[in-house]
């Protein structure tokens, strides 16, 4: 398979210490909203938080927002940490000065409306397809009727191909982080069921209707995801002994634990990614578009999706893979802007 490598590296810009960027909190709520499963909530619930300042056109409708989607469990405060910020920094390719920010919580995530809040189990089953309707009635209450770029990593790249799909031209660009477009099956399938699995069988998850969070279920589901996120080349020169690695996995689960969603939240969550299928309609996606992943990403290696011949289906579409080595970061490396912030200039030339 050809394979697309990005070979430099960009140089690091960071914010000073004592100007960090501002963030607004806010919620938005639909009324009725209704679901594809059938089900409908009297309201949704959607929080975003923004960065920068609007700019506007004649009839008050905003040019310059940027929309930055978040992975499976995370929120849009994942994005506000310096390996990311530094694109917002004075002179970056998100300057602040010039770009409005905007970082949602889908559903069943972070502020937004959750199994959690009340309804448990008997929340309605949302996916992908969902979570980008949301988005797009957040950008019609905005008044953000194309945004200049559209951005996400992991589930947050998804969803960008599914928004790419159902909401054809409502990005002048995307890029996409972290992610294929053909249905969530194989390993990346097997972990998920492995995780939804170990909570269900837990006692104390009691269908849902628990007193005592199912902590065994959900150590399982830390520890496969720890693993699916791994780097191996990087870990091995982190931790090069017994006692370092040992040391890590210890630091990991207590990390993960700490920050693990509600175990029914995080079912629906695993759940979100049934039907995701966006590679059929990839033609509809006629916008500028840079498709990131890293040749270490345990959740989508090479090989797996052929992203490279996939992405010829859109008409300006590029695929670039990252080369491992001890400074990526697995799947994660597409929080890590250095690695691929010279593909996010090149693609906000491209689509000005």
């Amino acid at each position: 398979m050809q394979r697309m490598m990005m070979l430099a590296v960009a140089a690091v810009l960071a914010w000073p210490a004592a100007a960090q960027p501002a963030v607004a909190e806010a919620d938005f709520i639909v009324r009725d909203f209704g679901f594809g499963d059938g089900r409908r909530l009297p309201e949704l619930k959607q929080h975003y938080r923004t960065l920068g300042t609007p700019q506007r056109d004649a009839q008050g409708n905003i040019t310059n927002a940027v929309m930055i989607g978040h992975g499976t469990g995370g929120t849009g405060a994942q994005f506000l940490v310096p390996q990311f910020t530094r694109l917002f920094a004075p002179g970056a390719p998100l300057d602040l000065a010039t770009h409005f920010i905007i970082l949602p919580d889908a559903i069943g995530h972070g502020g937004s409306s959750k199994p959690s809040d009340g309804l448990r189990m008997a929340f309605p089953a949302y996916d992908y397809a969902d979570m980008v309707r949301a988005q797009g009635l957040l950008l019609d209450h905005l008044k953000v009727k194309r945004l200049r770029l559209l951005m996400g990593t992991s589930m947050g790249c998804m969803m960008g191909f599914q928004f790419g799909t159902d909401l054809p031209g409502r990005a002048a660009a995307i890029m996409p982080l972290a992610c294929n477009v053909i249905p969530l099956a194989g390993r990346n399938r097997l972990w998920r069921a492995m995780a939804i699995n170990a909570i269900k069988a837990d006692p104390d998850w009691n269908g849902g209707n628990y007193t005592t969070p199912p902590l065994n279920g959900l150590r399982v589901g830390v520890a496969l995801q720890v693993m699916a996120s791994s780097a191996p080349v990087r870990m091995q020169a982190d931790w090069p002994t017994r006692d370092a690695a040992d040391a890590a996995a210890q630091r990991a689960m207590a990390q993960g634990l700490a920050g693990s969603a509600d175990a029914n939240d995080r079912i629906y969550q695993l759940e979100a990614s049934r039907n995701y299928h966006p590679a059929p309609h990839l033609a509809r996606i006629t916008v500028p578009v840079t498709w990131v992943n890293s040749a270490d990403d345990v959740i989508n290696p090479p090989g797996v999706g052929d992203a490279a011949l996939q992405v010829k289906a859109m008409p300006q579409g590029r695929f670039v893979l990252i080369p491992e080595s001890a400074e990526t970061r697995g799947h994660s490396t597409h929080t890590w802007s250095q690695f691929w912030e010279g593909e996010l200039k090149a693609l906000l030339a491209r689509s000005n």
